[in-house]
């Protein structure tokens, strides 16, 4: 399904010839004169690379029974959704080479920590351990975010991972 999607937008954006946002694109595909490639992940990827690249990374990140379960609950509703955090999240976003994907949990964790986003936070848990942080790695952000994002949430944050790590041991 999420290929088809991607066909489907990618023959949209053909025909109509604008780029992110609505904004022009030249035949070189550049966007606000700078290379299409720059925004990427340092390649030319297109969309069903970009989603079978996407589900790689979501898949070793979050782990195959998440994603299973996320593509079994795709509906003609949420698809374009699913698609979309596919290729642009894990595909575009996961995989660019600035940062490892350890460093890029523990900004995700933080940013769950702050939006007190609690479902997703223990799936990045989950992931940030797939990614290799420790558990006292993991602690240190949660404490590094309580000055940022306000002790309750933080205070939440330890509770969820407290279940969490229980589940690694």
């Amino acid at each position: 399904m999420i290929v088809v999607v991607c066909l489907r937008r990618q023959a949209h954006r053909t025909h109509h010839d604008h780029g992110i946002g609505g904004r022009q694109t030249s035949a070189a595909g550049s966007i606000g004169g700078r290379a299409a490639s720059a925004v990427g992940s340092g390649g030319d990827m297109d969309d069903v690379q970009r989603a079978a690249q996407g589900t790689t990374v979501r898949r070793e990140v979050l782990g195959d029974a998440h994603v299973d379960r996320a593509v079994a609950g795709t509906t003609p509703f949420t698809g374009d959704f699913q698609d979309f955090i596919t290729r642009y999240a894990w595909g575009e976003i996961w995989s660019r080479p600035g940062l490892s994907r350890a460093e890029r949990s523990m900004i995700t964790l933080t940013a769950l920590i702050a939006l007190r986003q609690e479902e997703e936070l223990a799936l990045h848990l989950r992931g940030a351990l797939r990614n290799g942080l420790s558990h006292d790695q993991i602690s240190e952000v949660l404490l590094h975010a309580a000055v940022y994002a306000g002790v309750p949430a933080a205070n939440r944050a330890f509770a969820i991972a407290q279940r969490v790590l229980a589940e690694d041991q």
